[in-house]
C-alpha cells in the first residue's frame, strides 16, 4: 500500500519540524518552498565571505529539538552542536549602566542588589509567580490544541490567579522599584513581537523557560540547525523543493486534493501544512465560501505585530569586548513602543536595537580577522505607511551612528560589507501580512484558544504550523505547533506517545 501524501508549504523550523513529524509517522513529505534556500525566517544570507542568519539566533529548551529528533530515531548532537551562551544578554542602558542577564542566580541576584537593594526579595517574589505561569502556560498549554473558543474555558480560572489580565509591564512593575529593572524584566516579550504594556503576563513564562533551561547557539549559526533539519528529512525520503512559490489549491468538498506551485505543477496532498502567515493563507488561497468558520469580518479584526529592520554589517575586527547578545535600551521605553507599535510612526530618536554578534562565540562565520554582525530595531509594520525604498538607508546611517556612539567605537572605519531586510521584504519575500515579523500581535485576545487554530475548522485536511498559529512566534513556540499537530494527527501504532512537556523539562 502506497504512503499517505503531506505537502509542506513553507520551509521554517515549524514546517521542517512538521516534516520531520510526519516522515515518522509513515507519510511521504514533500515540502515546498518559495525561496531559493531553506529556512523562511531562518535562512541564510552568504555575502563577501560573510555568513548571516536572517532571523532567530536565540535557541531556548533546546530539549525541544532534542525530542524532535528523537522522535525521528535519531539524536540531535549527531547533526548539529548547540553551544551555551553566557551572558544570555547584556543589556546597557543609556545612562551607562549594565546588566549581564544570566542564569546563575547568585550572579543574577548580585546585579539586582547593585542597582536596587530592596528588589532582590522582589525578583525573588516574582519569579516564585512567574515559575507558576510557567507551570500552567508553558507545561499545560504549550503543545495542547485549541481548536474552539470554549477550549479556554477550563484554564480561565488558574489565568485569573495568576493575573494573566494583567500586561507583562504591570505584573514586573508590581515587584520591582527600579525602573531599569522593571524594563530588564519585561523586554524578553518583544522577542515573539509583543508591547510589554499591551501583552498578558502569560508570556512571562519566557524568563523562567530561559532561566532553567538556558540560552544557546548553534554551532555555525541558525542555519546548520535548518541544514541540520533538511538533512535528517531527506534520510527519511522526505523532499525538499525549492522555489515552488504555492499560489493555489485544488479542493475536494471539504480537503485539499493538491497544491498548486506558480509554474503550474500539481502536488497531490492527503494533508496539507502551511506553515505560512494564516492571514495570507485564508486571505489569498482559501476563498471564502470554503472557510465560513473563519469568514472576512474576523480577518480584519486581526491585529498583525510590529516590524523589524534588520542591519546586516561585517567589519575587520573591532578591539571592543562584546557579549554574543546585546540589548541597548534608550531613554523612552512605552513611548518608543507605542510610537512603532500604536500611533505606527518612526520616531525621530534613538531607537533600542538588539546586536547580535555571533563570531565572538564562532569565528567560522566571518573571513578570518573580521566579525560579523545584525542590528535589529523594532520598526512599524506595513500599516504606517512608509516607503522603504527611501527609509532603508537614512535608517541604517541612523544605526550605525548610534551604534558607534554606544557599543562599536569605530564601526564606520571597519565596515566592509552591509544588507538589510524591511518589513516591505518581509511581505515580498516572506508573504507575511503587513510585513509583520511575528504573525498576529501576542495580545490575550489572539492567544492560545484565541489564535488561528492549528487545524483549519472547514478544511478537514488544512493545518497550520509556525509563528502564526498556536503557542506562537520564537523557536520554542513554533517548534511546539509541530507537536500539536502531532497530537492532533492521534497515535500512530509502532511510534511511542509523546512524551509530555513536564518530563522534557526544563524543570519549574
Amino acid at each position: 500500500m502506497s504512503r499517505p501524501r503531506a505537502v509542506v508549504v513553507g520551509s521554517g523550523i515549524g514546517g521542517l519540524a512538521a516534516a520531520l513529524r510526519l516522515a515518522a509517522r509513515g507519510y511521504a513529505v514533500r515540502v515546498l518552498e518559495a525561496l531559493d534556500r531553506p529556512g523562511g525566517r531562518a535562512r541564510v544570507f552568504r555575502q563577501d565571505g560573510f555568513v548571516f542568519d536572517a532571523g532567530p539566533t536565540v535557541i531556548t529548551a533546546p530539549v525541544l529539538f532534542d525530542e524532535l529528533f528523537a522522535r525521528t530515531g535519531a539524536r540531535r548532537e549527531a547533526y548539529v552542536e548547540f553551544v551555551p551562551v553566557d551572558p544570555y544578554y547584556r543589556v546597557v542602558f543609556h545612562d551607562g549602566a549594565t546588566f549581564d542577564y544570566v542564569g546563575d542566580e547568585e550572579r543574577l541576584l548580585a546585579q539586582i542588589r547593585a542597582f536596587e537593594p530592596r528588589d532582590v526579595d522582589g525578583y525573588r517574589r516574582l519569579v516564585a509567580l512567574v515559575r507558576r505561569i510557567y507551570r500552567a502556560g508553558y507545561l499545560g498549554l504549550g503543545d495542547r490544541p485549541f481548536l474552539r473558543k470554549r477550549d479556554m474555558l477550563p484554564i480561565l480560572p488558574a489565568m485569573v490567579r495568576l493575573r494573566s489580565y494583567r500586561s507583562v509591564y504591570g505584573l514586573v512593575r508590581q515587584y520591582l522599584r527600579d525602573e531599569r529593572l522593571r524594563r530588564l524584566f519585561s523586554f524578553e516579550s518583544l522577542l515573539i513581537g509583543g508591547h510589554p504594556f499591551r501583552v498578558p503576563s502569560l508570556y512571562l513564562l519566557i524568563h523562567w523557560l530561559e532561566r532553567a533551561g538556558g540560552v544557546w547557539f548553534a554551532r555555525g549559526g541558525t542555519g546548520a540547525l535548518v541544514a541540520a533539519m533538511v538533512r535528517r528529512l531527506e534520510e527519511l525520503g522526505g523532499e525538499l523543493v525549492l522555489e515552488a512559490p504555492v499560489d493555489a489549491f485544488e479542493f475536494g468538498s471539504r480537503t485539499i486534493r493538491a497544491a498548486v506551485t506558480a509554474d503550474g505543477r500539481r502536488w497531490p496532498a492527503d494533508l496539507v501544512v502551511a506553515n505560512a502567515d494564516p492571514l495570507f493563507v485564508y486571505r489569498h488561497l482559501v476563498p471564502p465560501e470554503r472557510r465560513p468558520g473563519t469568514p472576512d469580518r474576523r480577518l480584519r479584526r486581526v491585529r498583525t505585530s510590529m516590524g523589524l529592520f534588520v542591519l546586516y554589517f561585517g567589519t575587520r575586527r573591532l578591539d571592543v569586548e562584546l557579549a554574543h547578545h546585546t540589548v541597548w535600551l534608550g531613554p523612552r521605553y512605552r513611548g518608543l513602543l507605542d510610537d512603532l507599535v500604536v500611533r505606527h510612526r518612526l520616531p525621530p530618536d534613538d531607537l533600542s536595537v538588539y546586536l547580535h554578534a555571533p563570531t565572538r562565540t564562532d569565528a567560522s562565520l566571518a573571513p578570518a580577522g573580521h566579525d560579523g554582525f545584525y542590528v535589529l530595531a523594532p520598526v512599524p509594520n506595513l500599516r504606517a505607511g512608509i516607503d522603504w525604498a527611501c527609509a532603508a538607508a537614512p535608517l541604517a546611517e541612523r544605526l550605525y551612528d548610534q551604534l558607534e556612539r554606544t557599543l562599536l567605537p569605530g564601526l564606520r572605519a571597519a565596515r566592509v560589507t552591509q544588507r538589510w531586510l524591511t518589513p516591505a521584504d518581509f511581505a515580498a519575500e516572506l508573504r507575511s501580512v503587513d510585513g509583520a515579523a511575528f504573525g498576529p500581535e501576542p495580545l490575550l485576545r489572539q492567544s492560545a484558544a484565541f489564535r488561528f487554530p492549528n487545524r483549519c475548522p472547514d478544511i478537514s485536511n488544512l493545518f497550520f504550523v509556525g509563528a502564526g498559529t498556536h503557542p506562537g512566534a520564537g523557536l520554542p513556540g513554533v517548534v511546539l505547533s509541530a507537536r500539536v499537530l502531532d497530537r492532533l494527527l492521534g497515535p500512530v501504532p509502532g511510534l511511542p506517545p509523546l512524551v509530555p512537556l513536564a518530563r522534557l523539562g526544563p524543570p519549574a
